[in-house]
């Protein structure tokens, strides 16, 4: 929508241990948001994955990386893309499939349900971005992708 305000919010989150339900409120409270101000189609399935993908990354984040953590939501079209920045400048990388390994899967599963994932380095830290889609896929993909 050329000219319109953009949709989004934004938040720093400090490190300690509720930062990360801080951050899945704040993630169901702005779907709710587009929802019901903005009249958007936001699927139960695009709610729980985003919720499942912001405490994936705030938890990497701060596990990872000293200091604040600033996360970002904002409306790309049909997809809501969920950014997270944190002061550590390595970029994350998805370890091998490994059924018999306990933990470390976080990665995996983001970019296992997200329409679109991207790590850059900024001039501090990192920034990663994963998209969701919002509308429930046609084909009923757990993922919400879209036929190809």
């Amino acid at each position: 929508m050329p000219g319109a305000d953009a949709i989004e919010t934004a938040v720093a989150l400090d490190g300690d241990g509720s930062c990360i339900a801080e951050a899945r409120h704040l993630a169901t409270g702005f779907l709710t948001r587009v929802r019901t101000e903005y009249g958007l189609p936001v699927s139960a399935r695009a709610m729980d994955l985003t919720q499942l993908v912001v405490s994936e990354l705030v938890t990497n984040a701060r596990k990872y990386a000293p200091g604040p953590v600033l996360m970002q939501l904002r409306l790309a079209g049909d997809l809501v893309e969920v950014v997270v920045w944190d002061s550590d400048p390595v970029l994350p990388v998805a370890r091998a499939a490994d059924p018999g390994r306990v933990g470390q899967h976080g990665l995996e599963i983001v970019m296992a349900i997200s329409q679109g994932f991207e790590a850059q380095r900024e001039p501090v830290g990192k920034r990663i971005t994963a998209r969701i889609a919002l509308p429930d896929d046609p084909g009923g993909a757990i993922t919400g992708r879209r036929p190809q």
